[in-house]
């Protein structure tokens, strides 16, 4: 995974770009972030012909769709979902409505709590032109933390994208991030959207990125790029976290690719006996102690060598200081999120979902 990210080179916007872009964005209760979002995509520096914003309000019962609206003048447009509790997936019905609407060649989806810099845009259109893709992923690093619990998730964050990257690199794209996501709006009617996959409540971005890479894997990139960065924020508490990640789990099990799965389970299983052996080890079986000790020691070292390079990127080195505790802690969270993820429902935004 490593040699994967290691073997995309890094990318920089070097000329204007001729390309009709569409950002587009799914809001649900953000009267607190959608402004500044809002305000980041409109400092792009980005031909204004060019660009086109399209805000979906998906049910929002504050200031979400008024705030939107203030921006009118400035081009951005409104749509508002009216469609009550007839669905699972309101973030892909949001996203195909914006798409119906919209009249770029390329489909760039972001959410309402990002940020991004002014060559943002520049960069990811650009690295479309110059590499004639038809997708491409782009970093999201966590910023702005104030506790130490969201300084651990950036960190586990870097690692998720970073295994993105990586599995791009390697021409097996697995997954990616819809805050900073773009592909070819011919290539999304191409698929047929998101039919076959629209019964799930998440996945707008991985399972989507299947379909792409079941036919065009080789057309999948990865714009490494410090100017392509999106910014968001971690969560604020452990509840909101672990609704987060149980909603990123519940797409693991319908993955078309089945050794996708079967890697994943690999990994569940893995940790499972991680947390076996320090039972033991509480428990005082000598016997299974050296076992325990060289199992995590080859995982902590793993993961360093995988994650220098991706903290580097991110100029947030600093925090490989926290990888130690964040690989033990890590086991049980897998564990816990694999089973967590795909038995029942969970909870976003005031909204029961499977």
């Amino acid at each position: 995974m490593r040699r994967g990210w290691s073997g995309i080179p890094l990318f920089y916007a070097v000329k204007d770009v001729g390309t009709r872009v569409s950002v587009l964005i799914a809001a649900r209760n953000e009267e607190q972030n959608i402004a500044r979002t809002i305000d980041c995509l409109l400092a792009q520096d980005f031909p204004k012909t060019l660009l086109e914003i399209i805000i979906v309000d998906d049910h929002s019962t504050d200031r979400t769709s008024s705030i939107v609206s203030s921006y009118a003048d400035r081009g951005v447009q409104l749509i508002c979902l009216n469609v009550g509790d007839s669905m699972n997936s309101y973030k892909k019905y949001a996203i195909s409505q914006a798409i119906e609407k919209s009249q770029g060649e390329i489909i760039v989806t972001t959410d309402a709590d990002c940020r991004m810099g002014p060559d943002w845009l520049k960069t990811i259109v650009q690295y479309f032109e110059q590499h004639q893709s038809y997708m491409v992923s782009s970093p999201v690093v966590y910023s702005e933390e104030s506790s130490f619990f969201e300084e651990l998730q950036t960190l586990e964050f870097l690692y998720l994208i970073g295994l993105g990257a990586a599995g791009i690199g390697n021409g097996v794209p697995t997954t990616c991030n819809g805050a900073n996501l773009a592909y070819r709006r011919d290539v999304f009617y191409e698929m047929d959207g998101f039919k076959g996959i629209d019964e799930l409540a998440s996945g707008d971005d991985e399972l989507f990125l299947h379909k792409v890479a079941e036919k065009y894997a080789n057309r999948i990139g990865f714009c490494k790029s410090i100017a392509a960065i999106v910014y968001t924020d971690a969560k604020p508490d452990l509840r909101s976290f672990i609704s987060q990640r149980k909603r990123w789990a519940s797409k693991s099990t319908k993955y078309k690719d089945k050794k996708v799965v079967f890697i994943g389970v690999v990994i569940w299983c893995f940790n499972l006996a991680l947390i076996t052996s320090l039972l033991y080890f509480i428990f005082q079986l000598p016997y299974c102690n050296w076992v325990l000790l060289t199992a995590f020691v080859f995982k902590i070292i793993a993961e360093f060598l995988f994650m220098i390079p991706l903290t580097r990127f991110a100029d947030r080195v600093s925090l490989l200081k926290f990888l130690p505790l964040l690989s033990i802690v890590h086991s049980f969270y897998i564990v816990y999120i694999g089973l967590a993820g795909n038995i029942g429902k969970y909870d976003w935004k005031g909204r029961s979902v499977n």
